[in-house]
């Protein structure tokens, strides 16, 4: 299972790496996101978080999830709790709520 998409306004590598210091600042522990599964790999999701353009969210199978919940397709819409900042690759890890995981416009 590796599904990945990027959206015609995904941010490069570049801008990401680039707004890291801002995100993490926009984005402490403990914030509650919401996002769109942009990727899917067996080890988690990718999320584009809303209102946060050049942040990338990862949501990881085991610990940020709930162990009954299925992996989000991508194209859904999810919400959950910042948890950690991975510096060395840029992402901000998320926790899942299962009650937010629900289909694009639905």
């Amino acid at each position: 299972m590796s599904e990945f998409t990027s959206p015609p306004e995904a941010p490069t590598p570049a801008e990401v790496r680039q707004a890291w210091p801002e995100t993490v600042a926009a984005l402490p522990a403990g914030t509650h996101v919401t996002g769109r599964v942009v990727g899917r790999q067996r080890f988690g999701v990718f999320i584009r978080i809303e209102g946060h353009a050049n942040a990338v969210g990862l949501a990881e199978v085991g610990g940020n999830m709930p162990h009954h919940m299925e992996l989000p397709r991508v194209g859904v819409e999810v919400g959950g709790m910042v948890v950690d900042h991975a510096d060395h690759n840029h992402q901000i890890k998320i926790k899942l709520d299962e009650w937010t995981a629900r289909p694009a416009g639905g």
